[in-house]
């Protein structure tokens, strides 16, 4: 396990991570606050009914709760994450009553072929041991018609990206360029493929046809 990911396991980690570490690394790398974030998390997602949401590598379920609170009906958030601190701080802290927390693999989803009508990812893919297959996996339990979207890390092409590249990978962390998510979308059947760049962040979604 790299540095990175022993982190997101570490107890005192979980403790500030929603309040202090999350806000500000977030606000540095993208100019971004939380609120932004999540705002748009709901617009992105479509939510507004009785969807079914993933929040895939939810840690303390800084968005869980939120978008659980822009669903009606049966509309449900189900929390996955790998961290045990994470997600004993996520049941402590965001619990609700459309809200539950599953430990698990993004890697090997413990769930049905398209059970979801929509699924994020907010700025942890860099973090999974394979990317790519977690992302492999939330098309696959994605709904038709539902909508998937990430926030993931982003590599300018330039000398200044590359050096980045270098220095996240001392710590584990993955940087993706500007082509990865979207053609992996694209080449999976999805449309209305959309992608924002804001410095070191990028925001990808998509849809499912139905």
């Amino acid at each position: 396990m790299n540095l990175a990911r022993k982190a997101m396991n570490a107890p005192a980690l979980a403790a500030i991570y929603e309040h202090a570490w999350r806000p500000t690394l977030f606000y540095l790398a993208s100019g971004r606050t939380t609120g932004d974030d999540r705002r748009d998390a709901v617009r992105s997602l479509r939510l507004g009914g009785p969807e079914k949401v993933l929040d895939l590598a939810c840690g303390p379920g800084i968005f869980t709760r939120y978008l659980s609170e822009h669903l009606s009906g049966d509309g449900f958030v189900t929390g996955l994450d790998y961290s045990a601190p994470m997600l004993a701080r996520a049941a402590a802290d965001n619990a609700g009553p459309r809200v539950g927390y599953v430990r698990g693999d993004a890697r090997t989803l413990p769930f049905a072929d398209e059970t979801f009508d929509a699924v994020c990812c907010f700025g942890a893919l860099y973090l999974i041991p394979d990317p790519i297959a977690a992302a492999r996996e939330m098309i696959r339990v994605l709904a038709p018609g539902g909508r998937i979207a990430i926030t993931t890390s982003y590599r300018d092409d330039n000398l200044f990206g590359k050096a980045s590249t270098l220095a996240a990978g001392v710590s584990g962390l993955r940087l993706f360029d500007r082509d990865t998510f979207p053609t992996l979308f694209a080449t999976s059947g999805l449309t209305e493929i959309t992608q924002r760049v804001h410095r070191f962040m990028q925001y990808v979604e998509a849809t499912r046809p139905a």
